[in-house]
């Protein structure tokens, strides 16, 4: 089988599940790594923290980076099944990986992510800001303050609370990458109060990578577009389920696998000189930004 045959177009049937959902009871199960792509030491020798490393992007990322050397400190909130998982899979390739359970939006449980990294790894220098969550409404009525507030805790509060935590052991050329989303530049109609945190995202990043620059500790985002996860079979209805995707130029959903890659070469000494800026991986809409 060629690589590009696993992402060929396929047909998804209508589901839904309760939040956060599980990988293995999606279909199709997400693609979160490449069997074929093999590591080649870009990140021996370091450590990541990656929120939300349990499942869809997360996982993804955090298989990239153990084939690449790298020790993995894996922040998840409530799926056990999935972290598990994670755990054996990077295990698998002879990485090492860290287990954290608990809510990014507890400033003294970001604390604690860090301190704990630190005591099992000695050392700190890459962290990915990618836990995030969403609910769709489809009148801003509808939003309630608390499902405010829950979105910009976990979207938003825990990327400062996690960043503030870890920049006193980041050391010059370490690595800030947060998860934004097509959302902060196109909108979204049912994602009102996702949409608008993921423009704080956007805005952290610039700002941070501004304030950071003189420490050579380079902060960048990366952008998805649609990408087949758990987060949208717990937070969509079936029909929207059934036709996620197929409104981009390559009429599907990006797969979490594809994503990995961008993470690995902002993570690398391959992006030394790229900072404040963003990788959108969409499916071939253009963004402006």
């Amino acid at each position: 089988m060629k690589e590009n045959d696993m992402y060929t177009p396929q047909e998804i049937p209508g589901q839904t599940q309760q939040v956060p959902g599980k990988e293995s009871r999606m279909e199709p199960e997400p693609i979160y790594d490449n069997p074929d792509c093999k590591g080649c030491g870009r990140l021996k020798g370091k450590t990541a923290i990656i929120t939300g490393g349990d499942s869809g992007i997360g996982r993804a990322v955090a298989v990239a980076y153990a084939k690449e050397g790298c020790n993995v400190v894996v922040v998840y909130n409530i799926a056990d099944d999935d972290a598990n998982t994670t755990k054996k899979i990077i295990e698998g390739y002879q990485g090492k990986a860290l287990l954290l359970k608990g809510d990014i939006g507890d400033s003294n449980f970001c604390n604690q992510v860090v301190e704990k990294t630190i005591q099992e790894f000695g050392s700190l220098d890459i962290l990915v800001n990618n836990a995030a969550q969403q609910q769709l409404q489809k009148r801003l009525e509808d939003i309630t303050d608390e499902q405010l507030l829950n979105t910009f805790k976990t979207n938003v509060f825990g990327m400062f609370y996690l960043t503030r935590a870890a920049l006193p052991h980041l050391k010059e050329n370490s690595a800030i990458i947060n998860t934004g989303s097509i959302t902060s530049y196109k909108g979204s109609a049912d994602l009102l109060d996702y949409s608008a945190s993921k423009g704080a995202v956007t805005s952290f990043t610039r700002s941070l990578s501004a304030n950071l620059a003189e420490r050579k500790i380079r902060v960048n985002q990366v952008a998805p577009g649609p990408i087949w996860t758990p987060l949208i079979v717990s937070t969509m209805d079936k029909n929207a389920v059934g036709t996620f995707g197929k409104n981009t130029p390559l009429k599907r959903p990006g797969q979490p696998v594809e994503l990995a890659e961008a993470y690995v070469y902002l993570a690398s000494d391959g992006s030394t000189y790229m900072t404040g800026q963003t990788l959108h991986i969409n499916g071939g809409t253009i963004v402006n930004g």
